[in-house]
């Protein structure tokens, strides 16, 4: 077969990876020509990348994680280093200031996916067909798939949910092959989005009878009715800049059939500083006002705590999960509710009101099942980690049959707060959903952070998509 070498421009050609001092003038772009042989470093992975400025923020990485040895000893890896472009683009995402704000177990875990044991070459005559991706294992015990496109493009993880283009391919220190990347990876199995909306299910959508915003201070004895936005804004909570909006739905105006499986409200965002604080929703004891006579003066506020909450950020809609509301609740007739941000953000958010020309008025969204389906519940085993430990959670420790793998979908009621639940890049929470395929693949981990022992437990509600429950399911993490 045809040999494969990832060249770099004749521009580069004289102070990059061939001729050489390491330097490492990583290539904006490269294809994959015949040559008779790879980049062969005559140096260490850890070297290599010691030396080259573009990979600085790996090594720091690699130093503050201490696995040196895997970087600069004599077992030999596949290493996919990522470059300062994808460290900066991970801390950001992940609002890290640094390296050193990553807590120390994530940072090790995600390294560790990045080393896939044994080496993997393009040049290696099982990878010689286009787009035909192979599992390999990695050193945190999750799977990596490696391809290259019908272009010589290397891919990471090709049909999966998500996947990525090696931006340098086939470098060869002294213990092993290294491929380097403009992005953080992680083990992303094809297992379909876990929110989404089965198209064979019903909706419902009902519209506010009422809405409007009130607003303290100087202007708290002013109606807003008319105006074709709700506006929200905390600052001292009643002040002449503090506004709420507030909404009357008539939950009788729901007509389908069916058991809701879900139950959202949906915002038209206008406007929002998007600061990524609490917007919180909440229901008011008093549901006959009108929009017409509504202020802040006579506005009845809510006693009891918020029923949903969402972080803004630079979207088309805020949607509000209310499901838990209506499963303990069973709201009937008019329900007035109330937005607020987070007291002190001082973050100005703007949504439509009914009254908007251009944008969708506020809405409650019912997702109706015919609730004539069983889920059984057919095994739930308890595990245990080491302190500071990694593990992959699989259908050996929760199963759920009675629907597709796919379709059966696992809500968190609780969370362990001695570790993190983390399902490709995303960190689990209260009211994060994951599948059983999810499980099925291995695309679960549970990071222990390194401190306390004992046991805690996730508590899971499953639920399928024709309406099916099961209800308290605890899985117990014991650490020792």
């Amino acid at each position: 077969m045809k040999k494969l070498k990832n060249t770099i421009s004749m521009v580069l050609l004289g102070v990059g990876l061939i001729g050489m001092q390491y330097s490492c003038e990583i290539q904006e772009n490269f294809e994959y020509v015949q040559g008779p042989d790879n980049s062969k470093l005559s140096v260490d992975a850890l070297t290599f990348i010691s030396e080259n400025e573009s990979l600085s923020l790996l090594k720091e990485a690699i130093i503050k994680a201490g696995m040196e040895s895997y970087y600069n000893g004599s077992k030999e890896y596949t290493f996919i280093a990522p470059n300062n472009q994808a460290f900066t683009a991970y801390l950001k995402d992940n609002g890290y200031a640094s390296i050193n704000d990553i807590p120390l177990p994530i940072l090790k875990n995600m390294l560790k996916y990045h080393i896939v044991n044994g080496t993997v070459n393009f040049n290696d005559p099982a990878l010689s067909a286009s787009n035909k991706p192979i599992a390999y294992n990695t050193e945190n015990g999750q799977t990596m798939f490696l391809s290259h496109s019908s272009t010589y493009v290397g891919i990471i993880n090709e049909g999966t949910n998500s996947q990525w283009q090696i931006r340098t391919s086939n470098l060869v220190p002294t213990n092993g092959v290294m491929h380097v990347t403009n992005f953080i990876t992680y083990y992303s199995a094809p297992t379909g989005d876990a929110n989404a909306v089965n198209p064979n299910l019903l909706l419902d959508t009902i519209f506010p009878k009422h809405d409007s915003y009130i607003n303290g201070g100087i202007d708290s004895d002013k109606n807003l009715g008319t105006t074709n936005l709700l506006k929200i804004k905390n600052v001292s909570g009643n002040g002449d800049y503090d506004r709420k909006a507030v909404m009357i739905f008539d939950f009788n105006d729901f007509k389908k059939e069916g058991v809701v499986t879900d139950l959202r409200m949906q915002l038209s965002v206008s406007f929002t500083h998007a600061k990524g604080v609490d917007l919180n929703l909440f229901e008011t004891p008093n549901a006959s006002w009108t929009e017409a006579s509504i202020k802040f003066n006579n506005m009845v506020f809510p006693k009891s705590p918020r029923i949903a909450s969402i972080k803004t950020s630079k979207v088309s809609f805020f949607n509000f999960d209310i499901t838990d509301y209506y499963k303990n609740v069973n709201p009937e007739g008019l329900k007035s509710f109330m937005l607020d941000g987070q007291p002190g953000s001082d973050e100005t958010d703007e949504i439509a009101s009914k009254e908007h020309a251009t944008l969708l008025p506020p809405m409650i969204i019912a997702t109706l099942a015919s609730g004539d389906s069983e889920l059984t519940l057919e095994n739930i085993t308890d595990f245990k980690i080491e302190n500071g430990g990694v593990y992959v959670l699989s259908k050996d420790n929760l199963e759920v049959s009675g629907a597709s793998a796919g379709d059966i979908i696992y809500t968190i009621e609780e969370a362990p707060v001695f570790g993190w639940l983390i399902k490709g890049a995303e960190v689990l929470k209260k009211g994060s959903k994951f599948s059983q395929l999810d499980l099925d693949l291995k695309n679960l981990l549970f990071i222990h952070d390194g401190e306390q022992n004992g046991t805690q437990t996730i508590k899971l509600t499953a639920r399928d998509r024709a309406g099916a429950i099961l209800e308290n399911l605890e899985l117990k993490i014991t650490v020792e």
